[in-house]
């Protein structure tokens, strides 16, 4: 992953060059609160119906890695407090505002996949959420085939008290418990909702790479 600065390291070797006017570009507000964080994010829990999420006590999903760096006023987005089975990366280290985020389950119906998502964070952050997009092609009840993701807290629930860290939780929690309740996919929905054995082998065999009906899924086994 590509090493990122912190807004006080960066302003330091600014400073140390001789700060010239114009020498770098000026911080955005949603630059600003991606690099400084907001200290621990906001941890949630699923509601039995629909992916809705609600506060838990500040140590419910804390990882063993967790760093005490992201109990500070500055911590760098490199310093998220992943789960184990994510990743992120950038491919412009001086653009902080789009990423990957790779999520590689590890139990459910999409242990072993592979599954890419696109952040897009806009100048409105944090009070409009990214814009986030499934580059991978999923058979899933809550992600249609063109990557469009039905996540409560991307949509009507945003607020500007979550984070980045709340999305990928939101995510990673979408690939453990799908929710036939509120689809994107209904076909899908629909199969999960009525015969879970066939929507395990089609969820199989759609990772490995093959035709569901008529549609053809790309492998994405790790």
């Amino acid at each position: 992953m590509i090493k990122l600065f912190s807004l006080k390291q960066q302003k330091k070797e600014e400073e140390s060059a001789g700060g010239t006017k114009g020498s770098s570009k000026k911080a955005s507000a949603a630059q600003l609160r991606i690099q400084k964080g907001r200290g621990r994010d906001p941890v949630f829990e699923v509601r039995d119906r629909g992916v809705k999420m609600q506060p838990l006590r500040p140590t419910a999903f804390l990882s063993p890695v967790f760093s005490p760096s992201l109990c500070c006023p500055n911590p760098d987005i490199n310093e998220l407090n992943l789960p184990k089975t994510c990743d992120i990366s950038f491919s412009d280290p001086d653009d902080l505002l789009n990423f990957k985020l790779v999520i590689c389950p590890d139990e459910g119906f999409y242990k072993s996949g592979k599954f890419v998502f696109s952040f897009k964070v806009g100048q409105g952050y944090p009070h409009d959420p990214p814009k986030v997009k499934c580059e991978t092609m999923v058979y899933h009840p809550n992600i249609d085939l063109e990557g469009n993701v039905c996540l409560n807290i991307l949509r009507e629930d945003w607020k500007p008290v979550l984070t980045i860290n709340s999305i990928i939780y939101g995510l990673q929690y979408l690939f453990l418990e799908p929710n036939p309740e509120d689809p994107l996919n209904k076909e899908a929905a629909e199969v999960l909702q009525n015969n879970r054995r066939l929507f395990e082998q089609n969820v199989q065999r759609s990772m490995r790479g093959g035709y569901i009906g008529s549609t053809y899924f790309e492998r994405c086994l790790k």
